[in-house]
């Protein structure tokens, strides 16, 4: 679909298409012709955007249904468009719920308009660059959050950890979510050279989710159902300058100071001891209640759990106790 805008646009012809097909779209076309069993390619969607009318897709987009088409939507629905074509695509999309792309030959530019939106598709070069800098953008941001989750691993397990290490971490994952989805917006229209972009981006975003949940299950005060589903709505609501100021993370999260010592539960470093299923986690965190019991913990303190036999008891203990040695080395090279 992105190379047959293209096309079009390289062509200084203008277009619109609509991208699906349903009574809405029905009633309000008119002339045109039918096509039977054209599959949609680039050039065949630039070949028949050269007539006056306007082109309808299927609802997968691979067969073009309608060419030459009239459209006639509802003259009363609002557009603050000014262009003939661009008004009709406009109150095409509200009235047939449908993707309408209008392509200008003017101004050479393709402007979807969908779901009360309007997003005007920029050259896939120009987009390409944007992606490439932001992925540069996340991966740098990326590495802090890594850094940040790894500091407040060893305070946790030396006992000197705040609230404040902890909304650094909540901070730094919540800023690599959104630069992510604003990544997977912009190559969305780079249409098949998107696809090695979102292997990227799935790298850079792997785990984060998950990491955020675990430390708000570790900190928030008190958890009940649905508490960390409501703090990421939180999250989500604070503006990117509320995001960055730690104050106001902890106050919407209702942290207490920032600087107060927290005793976290433990579910984020359980995750990390391997094949431990959720089930289980849950148990030891509930038996225990923080990291500093599971530091202290032997390995009969762990056969008390429930689901909790010989060999992942000797793993537990021999987990926390690699901790305990990471951390040592850790003092000692800041001493």
């Amino acid at each position: 679909m992105r190379r047959g805008l293209d096309r079009i646009i390289q062509q200084g012809k203008g277009g619109l298409v609509v991208l699906g097909h349903n009574d809405a779209v029905s009633r309000v076309s008119s002339g045109g012709f039918k096509l039977q069993g054209a599959t949609f390619t680039p050039a065949r969607l630039a070949e028949l955007s050269k007539m006056d009318g306007g082109i309808v897709l299927d609802d997968s987009w691979s067969t073009i249904l309608e060419a030459n088409v009239h459209f006639l939507p509802n003259g009363t629905i609002p557009t603050e468009e000014t262009g003939a074509r661009h008004r009709t695509a406009e109150r095409l999309a509200v009235e047939t719920q449908k993707p309408v792309v209008a392509v200008s030959e003017g101004r050479r530019v393709a402007t979807l308009f969908y779901d009360g939106k309007k997003v005007e598709l920029a050259q896939p070069t120009e987009v390409a660059a944007h992606v490439n800098q932001d992925l540069q953008s996340l991966d740098r941001l990326r590495a802090r959050l890594d850094d940040s989750e790894s500091r407040l691993t060893r305070l946790e397990v030396t006992g000197m950890v705040t609230y404040r290490h902890a909304v650094t971490v909540i901070q730094r994952a919540e800023m690599v979510e959104r630069l992510g989805r604003l990544v997977a917006s912009r190559a969305a229209t780079l249409g098949d050279e998107g696809r090695v972009v979102a292997v990227q981006l799935n790298d850079l975003l792997l785990g984060v989710d998950h990491t955020m949940r675990l430390v708000l299950l570790d900190y928030l005060r008190p958890l009940r159902s649905g508490s960390v589903e409501k703090a990421l709505d939180t999250l989500d609501t604070l503006t990117p300058s509320d995001l960055e100021d730690p104050s106001r993370v902890g106050k919407e999260l209702g942290f207490p100071d920032l600087d107060d010592p927290a005793e976290p539960r433990g579910h984020r470093i359980l995750s990390k001891v391997a094949r431990l299923p959720e089930s289980v986690r849950e148990e030891i965190v509930r038996d225990f209640g923080s990291v500093a019991k599971l530091m202290a913990a032997d390995e009969s303190d762990f056969l008390r759990v429930e689901g909790v036999g010989e060999t992942r008891a000797r793993q537990l203990k021999a987990f926390f106790d690699r901790l305990h040695s990471s951390a040592q080395e850790w003092e000692a090279i800041l001493d």
